[in-house]
């Protein structure tokens, strides 16, 4: 009987999690430590079961009172998620960052979500061509990365981050990557953070940025979706 683990490896190699904290260049902890874990291991997740569902905060399975710690940073730090097992990113498409505050009096690790988001980190091509795999920037990536804006309030907030693979888009399977650290940001604030958004509720199965053809000889200028990016102010 043929073993089954080369496949396993290959469909792992494809497909990833990133549930490692990085902070200021620092692995703090291990896998999940501080980073909420998801139901549905290394695959992704689609536009028919996850939009409109609440899941899109933080991914299936991934909810609040789940045991993950808490970590302190301080606004200005820079803090990425990493993949598992040293993976790399492998399908083209853009790496996005929300931020959500947990209310006064509670604590990050029992909220659900259920607040308001606000965007801080986005990525998209770094070449020219959308149909070559390598010209987004995210390819090849072991994580996504990203600056906690200065003025960000202080408080305890889930940090939302998210690879889009465009591969299969434009049959209606855009393939999303998620995943909620828990942070403690300090700092001294002063920053209104906006446009502030509900999740779900940030996308459609039908946003250009999500049902995308990368695949045609002439691609469509890609559009990234979501709200802005907050501009620190």
């Amino acid at each position: 009987m043929k073993s089954i683990l080369p496949l396993l490896a290959a469909s792992a190699n494809a497909h990833y999690i990133f549930n490692i904290l990085i902070v200021n260049d620092q692995q703090i902890g291990g896998e999940y430590d501080y980073v909420r874990r998801n139901s549905n291991s290394y695959n992704p997740s689609f536009p028919s079961d996850i939009i409109d569902s609440p899941d899109l905060r933080c991914n299936h399975g991934a909810h609040a009172n789940d045991g993950t710690q808490t970590y302190e940073v301080a606004a200005g730090d820079k803090i990425a998620l990493k993949i598992f097992f040293n993976e790399f990113v492998e399908h083209p498409g853009p790496g996005l960052v929300y931020l959500s505050k947990a209310p006064d009096g509670t604590s990050v690790s029992a909220y659900e979500g259920d607040g308001d988001w606000f965007k801080v980190y986005e990525t998209g091509l770094c070449g020219s061509n959308p149909s070559v795999d390598d010209n987004w920037c995210t390819w090849q990536k072991d994580r996504i990365e990203f600056t906690i804006p200065a003025s960000t309030p202080p408080g305890e907030y889930l940090a939302r981050v998210e690879h889009i693979g465009l591969h299969e888009g434009h049959v209606g399977k855009a393939q999303f990557y998620i995943e909620c650290a828990q942070l403690k940001i300090t700092g001294a604030g002063g920053g209104t953070p906006g446009p502030l958004v509900k999740i779900p509720g940030i996308y459609s199965a039908q946003d250009p940025g999500i049902a995308y053809n990368k695949w045609t000889s002439n691609p469509a200028p890609y559009v990234m979706p979501g709200p802005a990016v907050w501009d620190g102010n």
